[in-house]
């Protein structure tokens, strides 16, 4: 070869080779952490009123049920966290999300692969004519190989196997983030079971001094000693009293149907909940020191929310490559042969690259390009949303703590109040002092205090509940055995082959979102 024509190959070996370096490159955004511009300055002023002093130990927001000291309620979240439903499928959908990232990891390798083959059997008779006639059969075969693989120059499987990542984090954030919610929702049915409990007690207990008030009258009617009107009176008050029994009856039963369902039972399996009603828990002061921007942000929800964005950015890379031409290299592997002895076998051999390249699109790429993006920011307002709403209920529970601890205290002395006021209306009405009229208004202010002072103590757990939901309390990184019960695990192995997927464990840092500028953990 010429030395001109040998310096021309040369330098246009190294052009090439130098494209093939440029375009090995991947299209579209790197992910990044949406801003919260008022985040970082953001502390509720409220949040310090319901600290704890400094030699309490700070609260396990992990097991925050637990600052209640009640081992049923303990019983009942474990047994959710087993039993629920809702749970179960969220783990399922990790183990989902999982099979789909092996499928995006697929796309790096090969996507052809194909083994062919086919055997057949010719008989050919020739009759008539001005050639004589004959008889011939023999045997046909052959096999090849084929080998297709699209080359990743525009990151396009990159792409997919970072957006199939980020979406199976997203979904253990997800199963994270109903664990959440239901502690919250167990503790929640939980204590409004004991409280309509307590108020069907303090509705008996109100109606029995009722039903003594109206038998003395009614005593005091037939010897002519006071009027009917003092007897009706006392009559219409218990009754009224007794007729609100039976709706709290309906409200405890239909509360425990609600607890037995998030346990994953059906109506009325509620036997911890048996024996005589309990007081509510006496709650204190939660001791939670980090400020609630930094708990916010760990939120199961907002991490998924974040990786929401993180699984869509992606797509944006996966629309631009379709600007460019798809490169594969191509081969395959022949051979063929008969049962004719004057035919020879044959066999072929073909490998070289290909390119496609539709570059006529009329708007087609580009607006999907858009369309990718338009979802990017929707997904990226949806995240600012989210972490708004947090920060919401962060106050909202926090408010409630507060105030209601304080009504707490006004209600206590409103009770001993209406009762001491009580013990005066019946001495005064024995001693012919007051009539009455002053024993029932004194009756019905004992009954409407007691039912405030319980109904406001249960308000105040709920918002204590409330706000540690909102902090992001009660959340586990489940082990893959977990996610599922063993038998449900079996019966998806029996009927199909999942590998290793239902023990292999999940990645390490699951609480931490995912960044695309680092390498994933599955690698």
């Amino acid at each position: 070869m010429p030395a001109v024509a040998r310096h021309r190959l040369q330098r246009a070996a190294v052009f090439a080779a130098a494209l093939v370096l440029y375009a090995c490159t991947t299209l579209g955004p790197d992910f990044q952490q949406p801003e919260v511009d008022w985040l970082e300055d953001w502390q509720t002023s409220l949040y310090g009123q319901v600290g704890a002093p400094l030699h309490q130990a700070e609260a396990d927001l992990r097991f925050w049920w637990r600052a209640f000291d009640d081992p049923v309620l303990n019983r009942l979240i474990e047994s959710a966290r087993r039993a629920n439903p809702s749970l179960r499928a969220a783990g399922l959908r990790i183990l989902e999300s999982r099979a789909q990232l092996g499928i995006a990891g697929s796309a790096r390798y090969p996507q052809t692969q194909q083994l062919g083959g086919a055997a057949s059997y010719v008989n050919t008779r020739q009759r008539g004519g001005a050639q004589p006639g004959f008889d011939q059969d023999f045997g046909s075969y052959q096999a090849g190989f084929n080998l297709g693989w699209e080359l990743d120059f525009w990151g396009r499987f990159r792409r997919g196997i970072e957006s199939a990542d980020a979406a199976f984090f997203a979904s253990i954030a997800n199963q994270q983030d109903l664990q959440v919610l239901l502690s919250a929702q167990v503790a929640d049915l939980y204590f409004s079971y004991r409280t309509a409990e307590l108020r069907i007690a303090i509705a008996r207990e109100n109606a029995a001094i009722q039903k003594r008030s109206y038998e003395i009258t009614e005593l005091l009617y037939e010897r002519g000693e006071k009027s009917e009107l003092d007897l009706q009176q006392a009559k219409t008050q218990y009754l009224a009293t007794l007729s609100t029994i039976p709706n709290l009856q309906i409200s405890l039963t239909q509360t425990g149907n609600a607890l037995a369902t998030l346990l994953g039972r059906p109506p009325g399996d509620l036997p911890e909940l048996g024996g005589s009603a309990v007081r509510l828990p006496a709650v204190e002061p939660l001791a939670i020191r980090d400020i609630p921007a930094h708990l916010l942000m760990r939120r199961p929800d907002i991490r998924a929310a974040a990786l929401q964005v993180a699984a869509q950015s992606a797509q944006i890379g996966i629309a631009e490559a379709d600007f460019y031409p798809s490169i594969s290299l191509l081969g395959s592997i022949g051979w063929s042969g008969n049962g004719l002895s004057a035919s020879p076998d044959v066999g072929t051999l073909a490998i070289g690259p290909a390119f496609a390249w539709n570059i006529f699109d009329y708007g087609r790429i580009g607006n999907n390009v858009r369309v990718q993006d338009a979802r990017l920011q929707e997904l990226i307002e949806q995240y600012r949303e989210t972490v708004l709403q947090a920060a919401r209920e962060i106050d909202d529970a926090a408010i409630s703590v507060v105030k209601t601890a304080e009504q707490q205290l006004v209600l206590n002395e409103s009770v001993i109040a209406a009762k001491r006021s009580l013990e005066l209306a019946n001495s005064r009405y024995r001693e012919g002092y007051a009539d009455f009229q002053r024993v029932l208004d004194a009756q019905t202010s004992v009954f409407s205090q007691t039912t405030n002072q319980l109904a406001n103590q249960g308000n105040h757990v709920g918002a204590v509940v409330a706000l540690y939901k909102a902090l992001g309390g009660g959340w586990l990184d489940m082990p893959v055995d977990r996610l599922i019960p063993e038998e449900v695990r079996n019966t998806m192995q029996k009927r199909s082959d999942w590998g290793d997927l239902l023990s292999k464990p999940l990645p390490p840092g699951t609480s931490t979102p995912y960044s695309a500028s680092e390498t994933s953990p599955h690698e």
